[in-house]
């Protein structure tokens, strides 16, 4: 059965699959903030609460922002917050490809343009510069009006975090063009620890021409407590900006809850349980995203080293000869295909903008640390989760679906034909 939202099972994908989840126990602390203010009956106002907002503005600050007057504001979830900042801007998006699963369905509603633009070959979140330029120039010679770009600096689906000066010369080149920048920053609390990445937001360097937005179920929130937070340009016109956004939250009724509004500002505040979960959840899913990744290179996979996050991004097209007998020829069949073997969501590059007939698929760690809370408690307590017979276990199952497609498969040659030519990881 097809996806309802893919037509005839070919067609454009409106909508992409969610986050992907910490698959951990709710912190003790959290949960608790969230029944404190259960009983709390007057609503909260549309952007947020002061107490939400301030600890908005001191999260940034810690994390290299410029203290001082920029606007911020709240909403229910990435989605809506995006929508909002959309129509406040107007005229049509560029985002890189592939991008995360809800950034174009917001200005798809909205009747404007999304225009993918290729990625680097070292990194996913930022569009080649001289692509972009040559996509903007493009898109206004046919009587388009690009306004928008939506870049990530710890992306999702790739895992990838862009080299500071890839990121630079992206925006740059948007910026040049007169276009806003959102950084998407979901992601940016999710470094995998060991790796020396360094990590970089775009308004750290272009401060009056960047909005940053961030998903709190990235790193800070469970999915079932959904809300984002913006931080805008601290300008008259991101003053402007922020004061257009608040108006759509508000005529569409975008307002957080009253736990979940306590929850984001506890969360945000980065207390020392909040500080030490996240580190821990941090260094859970980058061990157990690098085991995974060498499995899918060991079966002849290509994928970039992951970075962040909760996931994987993997091409299967050195085995495309044992799909396409399986009769798996794109995306969508991969996608069902990988679904039934594993057992594991397994959604297609198609979700994310990608290639309909590549062979790619983000696969997700969460679903690796265990069945039930006590295992995935597990997982995040030990000092080897590898070790653990059910995290050992389900890393051998997607090796051995994996190999089995590998071993009767023909592999890329060594000439990196393929995706491999395209900056992608392989053993070979």
């Amino acid at each position: 059965m097809r996806h309802p939202d893919t037509g005839e099972g070919r067609g454009p994908v409106r909508y992409g699959p969610p986050l992907p989840e910490p698959g951990l126990p709710v912190l003790p602390e959290l949960a608790a903030v969230v029944a404190g203010a259960a009983g709390r009956t007057r609503p909260e106002p549309p952007g947020g609460p002061p107490a939400l907002l301030e600890a908005v503005r001191g999260h940034g600050e810690r994390r290299g922002l410029a203290p001082g007057r920029a606007r911020v504001t709240a909403a229910p979830g990435g989605a809506p917050l995006l929508l909002a900042l959309t129509a406040a801007l107007g005229g049509d998006v560029l985002v890189p490809r592939p991008c995360a699963a809800w950034w174009s369905p917001q200005t798809r509603l909205l009747g404007h343009e999304v225009f993918s633009v290729p990625t680097p070959a070292e990194c996913g979140g930022v569009p080649d510069p001289y692509a972009l330029l040559e996509t903007v120039h493009r898109v206004r010679a046919e009587g388009g009006r690009p306004r928008l770009l939506v870049v990530a600096p710890a992306d999702d689906p790739t895992a990838t975090v862009p080299p500071p000066e890839v990121l630079h010369e992206a925006v740059e080149a948007a910026v040049g063009e007169g276009l806003h920048v959102v950084s998407d920053e979901t992601w940016r609390d999710t470094l995998h620890p060991g790796r020396d990445t360094p990590l970089f937001s775009p308004a750290e360097m272009f401060p009056a021409d960047v909005t940053v937005l961030t998903d709190l179920t990235g790193a800070h929130l469970p999915p079932s407590l959904p809300a984002a937070c913006a931080r805008f340009p601290p300008t008259p016109e991101g003053d402007r900006l922020a004061a257009r956004v608040l108006d759509v939250l508000t005529a569409t009724g975008a307002t957080l809850s009253a736990p979940v509004a306590a929850a984001a500002a506890y969360a945000l505040d980065d207390g020392d349980a909040v500080t030490a979960r996240r580190a821990a959840a941090a260094a859970l899913h980058g061990r157990v995203a690098t085991a995974l990744h060498h499995v899918v290179l060991k079966a002849g996979c290509l994928s970039r080293p992951p970075r962040a996050g909760r996931h994987l991004y993997v091409d299967l097209e050195p085995l495309r000869p044992r799909l396409s007998a399986l009769g798996v020829t794109d995306a969508q069949d991969l996608e069902d295909h990988l679904g039934a073997r594993l057992g594991l969501p397994a959604p297609g590059g198609h979700r994310f903008g990608d290639d309909q007939g590549a062979l790619r698929c983000r696969l997700g760690t969460a679903p690796l640390l265990g069945a039930t809370p006590d295992e995935r408690g597990a997982a995040l307590t030990s000092p080897d989760p590898l070790e653990l017979p059910h995290v050992a276990r389900a890393l051998t199952m997607v090796e051995s679906v994996l190999a089995e497609l590998g071993d009767l498969g023909d592999r890329a040659g060594p000439d990196g034909t393929g995706a491999a030519g395209e900056g992608w990881e392989s053993e070979r």
